[in-house]
């Protein structure tokens, strides 16, 4: 179980780098919760390998930086939906 904490710590740093993507996106996409993936990404991967970590790290830092950009986004994006406007204005 050890080394497959481990190993899955380095899958998913991998693949946050390659996809630019978000915890709750790799969390989705490796069936585990958002918990897990922090975890993993944030604290296994720092001493398994300090350079995907450094990398991992700097897109995790974009994405907190945007993340109150997205909010708002979703959230215009939902009243629009219950507000029946089916037409894109953007």
């Amino acid at each position: 179980m050890k080394g497959a904490v481990e190993e899955r710590a380095i899958v998913l740093g991998e693949y946050i780098l390659e996809n630019k993507t978000t915890v709750r996106a790799a969390a989705r996409r490796f069936h585990i919760s958002k918990s897990t993936v922090h975890k993993d990404v944030s604290d296994r991967l720092r001493t398994l390998s300090p350079s995907l970590y450094g990398q991992v790290r700097e897109i995790l830092d974009v994405n907190k930086a945007q993340r109150h950009i997205r909010g708002g986004l979703a959230t215009r994006e939902k009243y629009r939906l219950l507000n029946g406007d089916t037409t894109e204005n953007e």
